[in-house]
């Protein structure tokens, strides 16, 4: 019973990846041709911040409530409806943040003034992400993966049709104000994405106003799952959040232009990332699949079984990743052109593809700490990490190389975390 749930709910998460990375593309086609490179340059420099304040706002609300419903151990409908009012305090907090240091991050770390109203406009998205992201946590818990890849495919259906009207429109007013409002979009796609997931709760959820009333050992039990689970997530995104800031001071400061900080961040991180990251779809779904299946043999010390997923998941995840690889390297402007109708980003693409083929390994090895128990083993790996990149970021850069500086610390942070794990995951299966 528990092979063919992994086997559904992997081939649901993967359909449902396959047409939501399509829907993404499109979005990514139409986001870069109405926005342009200065555009699409400022929406990369705002979006470490972004990231980094979902990862504060949700703080692995989602993980820890599709752990405990899974364990069947709690009231659903309290654990679910009681971490709600929580989640909108801690959004409020984050809020109230995001107000208050705007204009200084823009102004003083981004070096960027016209990312003020894009930084503005994070914090009233993030209340609607977290609600959405704790309904998913449900339906995860549940094991029940359609209403989750449908609510993504209405959610990119949606904001592409908000994209294609809006940024238009707001152009004419100001590249600032088109950036904001791709930021702001998110809130409808998160407002439709809840709806279908509301649809799909079960009958018997009848909501009252008790069940929002938290219950102390409810909360207790989602914190002391959430904060060790979204350690590496909160690590990886101030990573993340500290990048065009480091990057932007020792650019400007060895003499490079804000422009050509803007153009080439924007060039990497809009064309080339995403790119790379294609596949990855492929290996997150095998990964959120994988962590009950490994979680379940591992803690009835069925040790084997657990090597032989991990292992399927890792060759499922290169059969997608070196044809994808191979293909960047030998026809490296074919897919920039025929997705961004750019060549721009080129060098990048080829120099980057090899290593991201360690890339799609590493999903399932931090997966697999994960569904062990070993959350801290998992988070001091990415912590090791991103300071072991930051440390390369601010050095190489400093040798007037321009981009390249930052490549081969993300290249360097790569590899180590993909081996850091692998260690670990070594050493806890070991018969």
């Amino acid at each position: 019973m528990g092979k063919s749930k992994f086997v559904k709910s992997t081939i649901i998460l993967l359909i449902g990846g396959a047409i939501t990375k399509v829907l993404g593309m499109f979005i990514r086609i139409v986001l870069t041709r109405l926005i342009g490179t200065e555009g699409i340059g400022l929406y990369m420099l705002v979006t470490p911040t972004f990231m980094l304040f979902i990862a504060l706002a949700q703080l692995g609300f989602p993980v820890a409530i599709s752990t405990l419903v899974a364990s069947n151990k709690k009231n659903n409908k309290n654990l679910v409806l009681s971490i709600v009012p929580v989640a909108l305090i801690i959004n409020i907090i984050v809020l109230l943040i995001i107000l208050f240091c705007s204009k200084f991050l823009a102004t003083n770390l981004l070096h960027e003034e016209r990312c003020y109203y894009a930084l503005m406009a994070i914090g009233f998205v993030l209340p609607f992400i977290s609600i959405s992201s704790i309904m998913r946590g449900y339906f995860f818990g549940k094991e029940k993966m359609f209403p989750h890849v449908l609510s993504n495919i209405c959610e990119d259906i949606l904001r592409l049709i908000v994209l294609s009207i809006g940024i238009p429109y707001f152009l004419k007013i100001g590249i600032e104000y088109a950036v904001a409002f791709v930021i702001l979009s998110n809130i409808f796609s998160e407002l439709i994405s809840i709806t279908i997931l509301f649809i799909f709760l079960p009958k018997k959820f009848s909501i009252k106003k008790e069940d929002f009333i938290p219950k102390k050992q409810n909360i207790k039990d989602v914190f002391n799952i959430s904060i060790p689970a979204t350690g590496s997530r909160i690590i990886g995104s101030i990573g993340s959040f500290l990048e065009p800031i480091i990057l932007t001071f020792i650019l400007l400061k060895v003499g490079y232009s804000n422009d050509f900080m803007l153009r080439e961040y924007g060039i990497l991180n809009g064309y080339v990332m995403p790119l790379l990251l294609m596949p990855s779809f492929f290996t997150m779904a095998i990964s959120q699949a994988l962590i009950p299946t490994i979680s379940n043999a591992y803690y009835n010390n069925n040790k084997v079984y657990a090597k032989y997923k991990l292992k399927q998941a890792i060759m499922f995840s290169l059969m997608v990743g070196i044809p994808i690889t191979i293909a960047f390297e030998l026809i490296p402007n074919f897919a920039l052109k025929f997705i961004y109708d750019t060549n721009e980003g080129v060098t990048y693409l080829k120099v980057l593809a090899p290593i991201f083929l360690i890339f799609y390994v590493q999903a399932p090895l931090t997966a697999t700490l994960q569904a062990m128990g070993k959350a801290k083993e998992a988070m001091a790996g990415t912590l090791e990490g991103i300071i072991l990149k930051t440390i390369l970021l601010i050095i190489l850069t400093s040798f007037k190389i321009g981009m390249y500086g930052l490549i081969i610390a993300c290249s360097v942070n790569i590899i180590y975390v993909t081996y850091h794990q692998y260690t670990f995951v070594k050493k806890y299966l070991e018969t």
